[in-house]
């Protein structure tokens, strides 16, 4: 690991501002710290915003949940106004990682972590998201890799927030130079979709201030995810739905696939298709049918197809019990 300066800022447009000579900003910093001692990423300036004014609360209100950036996940996962109008979100809090990683790991930065592909982590391997010529993982080991495969680069999105609060239908507010905007999920990830080289839509200087999310009289909420190991251990495939329950019936459901594409996967025909229709599992297998139907499965991931559509089903049905 190389020499670094370090500062802590108070203010947004102050750490923003920094971070544009060769910075990198830091918050738990289990992922950026990861990367220095990888010799992956070599920042001159380590920014550090953990003490910004606002970005450690969650407010709840009658229409919407306002979390900071900084809230951990652990405060997430355990926050009794979370729990109760936002289950399916302190559910995916409560699956990433280990205690210990939840107690410093922040929003933002489980939003804006980079690949945990073994290619690209591999200091050694100059893969296409390093800026090298060829994503190494076609024809290579693929495992963990996407199931959606029209992008040049297969490490999958691997955010548990990001599923649920894809599904949630949330935003986030980002500080870009002097200003705030305001991003969906799909567009937080979109260039990770298109651009090989990025991990998301965020710019080196973009900071993520807080995460919106809407709150819907009636709606439910709920995570779910498969991995080898039970506890401490990246998910094979997550899945994520929200939506209300009326007279047995599906309305304004969403859902999303996490660690199947390089962001989270989302269809709108299948809420279409879910919209007034029984709750049933027949229902949920038509759902879960059409949200996989453009899945390309590599060499050695197949086995995320039938993993995934019986997420996909689990979850709708636990809305509806």
């Amino acid at each position: 690991m190389k020499a670094f300066s370090y500062v802590t800022v108070q203010t947004a447009a102050s750490a923003v501002e920094l971070v544009r000579e060769q910075g990198r900003f830091l918050a738990g910093g289990m992922d950026l710290l990861g990367e220095m001692k990888e010799g992956l990423v070599e920042p001159a300036l380590l920014v550090n915003v953990k003490a910004l004014p606002g970005t450690r609360e969650v407010v709840a209100s009658p229409k919407n949940v306002s979390i900071g950036a900084n809230v951990t996940l652990t405060t997430l996962a355990d926050h009794p106004e979370i729990r109760r109008l936002l289950p399916g979100l302190a559910q995916a809090a409560e699956e990433a990682g280990s205690p210990q990683m939840r107690n410093v790991a922040t929003v933002g930065g489980n939003l804006a972590q980079h690949s945990r592909c073994w290619y690209y982590r591999q200091r050694d391997v100059r893969c296409m998201k390093k800026g090298g010529p060829r994503c190494f993982a076609r024809g290579g080991e693929n495992k963990y890799h996407s199931l959606f495969t029209k992008t040049m680069c297969l490490s999958p999105c691997v955010s548990n927030l990001a599923v649920a609060l894809a599904a949630l239908d949330a935003s986030v507010v980002v500080q870009r130079g002097a200003n705030t905007v305001t991003l969906t999920l799909a567009q937080l990830y979109e260039k990770a979709w298109t651009e090989a080289k990025s991990h998301h839509s965020l710019a080196p200087d973009d900071l993520i201030v807080r995460v919106e999310v809407p709150v819907v009289a009636g709606a439910l909420s709920v995570y779910v995810k498969i991995a080898e190991k039970n506890d401490f251990d990246w998910a094979l495939v997550s899945c994520a739905a929200a939506g209300r329950i009326e007279g047995g019936t599906f309305r304004d459901v969403r859902l999303a696939l996490g660690s199947v594409a390089a962001i989270p996967w989302q269809m709108k025909e299948v809420s279409a298709f879910l919209e007034g229709k029984s709750a049933t599992a027949e229902t949920a297998a038509g759902a879960a049918d059409i949200l996989l139907r453009d899945a390309e499965p590599r060499e050695h991931n197949g086995f995320k197809v039938p993993l995934a559509k019986a997420l996909v089903k689990r979850a709708l049905l636990a809305l509806a019990t």
